[in-house]
């Protein structure tokens, strides 16, 4: 691991994905954590995702490591490190692509946690990613996903993770949740508290931010569910 600085209340470091590209995060820590979170973003993004929710996070008790995964880029004032120099390497940046990153994630997270299982937070595609290797790894204790959606090219997702028998809270955008419940109709309804919002919402983890209009109703049962899945 290198660790480049200490910025605000996040430290920015790197560690390698399963390909060896390194990958930048920002950590966010609280003394005597709940729980670490991993914080994926969605498409066409960065860890800058997180700039306003991990601090939340925080103070709800939990630690959280948000990633730059290879299939993003520069938005939010915040380069995407992890793309930039996947791109710089002539590597491929889609969607699964990325899956490499967020299972290297997953284990450098699980050993930031003293080696016990994490909590997991995916927005758009990452979500479906998410949903994906959580279904294949101990090192996961309960998934929140944004957004899901079947995005991942010739990965019938629903198919995938029918087995997967973890907490998991599931939301969208008002216009969303029909995808959203498709994606996990395979899935025994007990492992699942799918949020459905009376508000509009938005796209991805996004729809937690102050400027999106009824961001406190998403707010409520994410806290509730949280409080359930901690250590």
């Amino acid at each position: 691991m290198k660790k480049e600085s200490l910025q605000n209340n996040f430290e920015t470091l790197q560690f390698k994905s399963k390909d060896g590209l390194l990958i930048t995060a920002d950590l966010y820590s609280v003394d005597q954590p709940k729980n670490l979170i991993l914080l994926c973003h969605r498409s066409h993004c960065n860890r800058g995702e997180y700039r306003e929710t991990a601090p939340k996070l925080n103070k709800l008790g939990f630690s959280c490591l948000a990633i730059d995964q290879r299939s993003g880029m520069k938005v939010f004032g915040v380069v995407n490190e992890t793309s930039a120099l996947a791109k710089q390497n002539g590597l491929a940046t889609g969607y699964l692509d990325a899956k490499q990153d967020i299972e290297a994630a997953i284990n450098y997270a699980y050993e930031l946690n003293g080696r016990k299982p994490i909590i997991i937070l995916g927005s758009s595609y990452s979500a479906s990613l998410a949903l994906l290797i959580s279904a294949k790894t101990d090192k996961v204790k309960a998934v929140v996903v944004f957004s899901p959606g079947e995005y991942l090219k010739d990965v019938k997702l629903a198919e995938e993770i029918k087995t997967l028998a973890k907490p998991i809270f599931a939301t969208g955008a008002k216009k969303e949740i029909g995808e959203v419940s498709k994606v996990l109709r395979f899935i025994n309804s007990k492992h699942i508290t799918l949020f459905k919002p009376k508000v509009d919402g938005f796209h991805g983890s996004k729809t937690l931010w102050e400027s999106v209009e009824g961001h406190e109703t998403f707010w409520k049962p994410l806290e509730q569910f949280l409080s359930k899945v901690q250590n």
